[in-house]
């Protein structure tokens, strides 16, 4: 693997990392972008006991993340939404639907007993196909 085949991808004003990690990865034409959760630029909790508004943020994020690898969300392949209670699949739906629009990826939601912070609830992971340069 060389330098040119791989590219580190941070966003100037996002939250700071948890651990040793890239907001995102470019190899090739594919964008592998970290787990994103609700955290503000310096580390604060957004929406703290709101699944909701912790999934907008996170999308906001997610959308400065593809924007930085020049792609937007109809590029986005899959989805891995990790959420500590299932049953919040119903409330953030809705955003999702909002940021995809009539683009669909394939998805998988896994439910977990814990995440990174006992005040995070969800966390979403993509894959990204990125356009023709």
């Amino acid at each position: 693997m060389t330098a040119q085949q791989r590219e580190e991808i941070n966003v100037a004003g996002a939250a700071p990392a948890l651990s040793h990690y890239a907001d995102a990865v470019r190899f090739g034409d594919l964008l592998f972008v970290s787990g994103v959760v609700a955290l503000d630029a310096t580390g604060a909790i957004i929406g703290e006991g709101d699944v909701v508004r912790q999934t907008e943020a996170i999308f906001q994020s997610l959308e400065a993340i593809l924007a930085a690898a020049g792609a937007g969300f109809a590029d986005v392949l899959k989805v891995t939404v990790l959420l500590i209670d299932v049953e919040h699949r119903t409330l953030i739906n809705p955003v999702r639907q909002r940021y995809f629009g009539a683009h669909r990826p394939a998805s998988t939601l896994i439910g977990v007993k814990a995440l990174a912070l006992p005040e995070i609830l969800v966390e979403i992971e993509a894959v990204v196909g990125l356009p023709n340069r």
